[in-house]
């Protein structure tokens, strides 16, 4: 297996700890439903971590893909779109059909990793938003 970038490795860590925010978001929701269990807390589990994983195999292949040429990254991004996919939807179907897990808890947080990347540019560095000065 290849050594992750450093992009990949500060990328999926910014991605697990919206995940964790936004579970326990969704874990405080549930409380004061009534409706938490430890059903919602292992659906959570379950699905917060195969978004982070998915992320993660995502940054490899792209990373794997930018130092191919055109046509290797194109099969590269395909396979790994194709396998990640399949995962997450293996997951599902645990979450769903597996009673020790809560089926709403186990769908929802497949949504953070997009929640996470849409709020991504409000959590940037300062430096990262302000434009580089031309020197006369």
């Amino acid at each position: 297996m290849q050594k992750a970038d450093k992009t990949v490795i500060r990328e999926t860590k910014y991605i697990a700890v919206s995940i964790i925010i936004l579970s326990i978001l969704m874990e405080l929701v549930f409380v004061l439903l009534s409706k938490w269990s430890y059903k919602v807390l292992l659906g959570n589990v379950l699905s917060g971590t195969a978004m982070v994983l998915n992320f993660y195999f995502m940054g490899l292949a792209v990373q794997k893909a930018v130092a191919a040429d055109e046509k290797e990254a194109r099969k590269i991004m395909k396979t790994s779109q194709s396998l990640r996919t399949m995962f997450i939807f293996i997951v599902a179907v645990i979450g769903v059909t597996v009673p020790c897990f809560s089926v709403l808890a186990t769908i929802i947080p497949l949504f953070f990793t997009r929640i996470a990347i849409f709020a991504r540019p409000l959590w940037k560095n300062k430096e990262e938003k302000e434009v580089p000065k031309l020197e006369d």
